[in-house]
């Protein structure tokens, strides 16, 4: 089955270039409305263009339906005034993907605290923003997908990546929340991990592998996890082709008791504290305690 956005009205952040701007013609193509957000700087966040107007340009030279929007994902009131200008237009808002981003990458010894919150607040604050800003909506409407991107540095670490690490791992964490809140309004909310040769990456592949990792290599998970029929609190790694599902797993853990329930116990028992057999993917945060008392039950 051809999956199609038709009648569905899109947001995409950080659509100036790159994933974003993949995304957006992506959804265009396939019959959505899409609001094509770009503040425009360069990729440490600084300075502006007119990067958003040339995808609007590119999507209706192609036929489809689209506007720009310069706002900043930091700037809340910016982002509501987005969607509102998008339901004014439109009728609604049905899709979110969060694609905005910078980096200020050193050593974590080298790193200002300024550079630490900026990325952050772009990230992980802007992502929130701009969810914050089209939740009500979807509620309403009895239907959303969202897409929040996070980055393998999230999940697995990268050095020099410490600020761009802790906001993506916690966009993975603000999707697992927002899926359970979502789900009795018909609300989706997954999470996209990508690796692509784009303006954030480029000085990081070489010439091959940066053709390799293009970024129309990445955008059929972000469409498939914003179509009808998506998934929920999905975590998905995508590139030069390749697609895999990242989980957050939970072992089956050991009781400690008595002279055990110390330090020196934990490390006595390390290796059937972390043995992954029988590990568990949890739902939700409260599986955690249900384990816990299920194995203190157990004896």
């Amino acid at each position: 089955m051809t999956i199609r956005f038709d009648d569905k009205v899109a947001i995409v952040t950080g659509a100036g270039g790159g994933l974003g701007r993949e995304y957006a013609l992506a959804l265009a193509k396939r019959g959505a409305k899409v609001v094509v957000n770009d503040l425009g700087g360069a990729r440490d966040g600084t300075g502006h263009s007119d990067a958003a107007l040339k995808v609007v340009e590119e999507i209706e030279a192609a036929g489809g339906t689209a506007m720009s929007n310069g706002g900043s994902v930091t700037e809340y009131q910016q982002m509501v005034e987005m969607v509102a200008k998008a339901k004014e237009a439109w009728g609604g808002v049905h899709i979110l993907i969060n694609n905005a981003g910078v980096l200020r990458d050193k050593s974590f010894a080298k790193m200002e605290p300024e550079d630490f919150r900026f990325v952050v607040d772009v990230h992980l604050n802007g992502s929130a923003n701009v969810t914050k800003a089209v939740w009500e909506t979807m509620r309403e409407q009895a239907y959303g997908r969202i897409l929040m991107t996070a980055s393998s540095t999230g999940l697995f670490g990268n050095f020099g990546q410490a600020n761009y690490g802790a906001a993506k791992l916690g966009l993975a964490g603000l999707t697992k929340t927002l899926y359970l809140e979502g789900a009795k309004y018909n609300i989706k909310v997954n999470t996209i991990a990508p690796t692509a040769g784009t303006r954030m990456t480029e000085d990081l592949f070489p010439a091959e592998a940066f053709k390799a990792f293009s970024p129309d290599k990445v955008a059929p998970a972000a469409l498939y996890l914003v179509s009808e029929d998506a998934p929920s609190n999905a975590i998905v790694g995508a590139g030069a082709g390749v697609f895999q599902a990242a989980y957050v797993t939970l072992t089956a853990g050991k009781l400690l008791a008595g002279d055990e329930l110390s330090p020196e116990g934990v490390a006595a028992h390390w290796a059937e504290i972390t043995d992954r057999t029988g590990e568990i993917v949890p739902a939700s945060g409260s599986e955690q305690g249900m384990s816990i008392m299920k194995k203190v039950m157990a004896g």
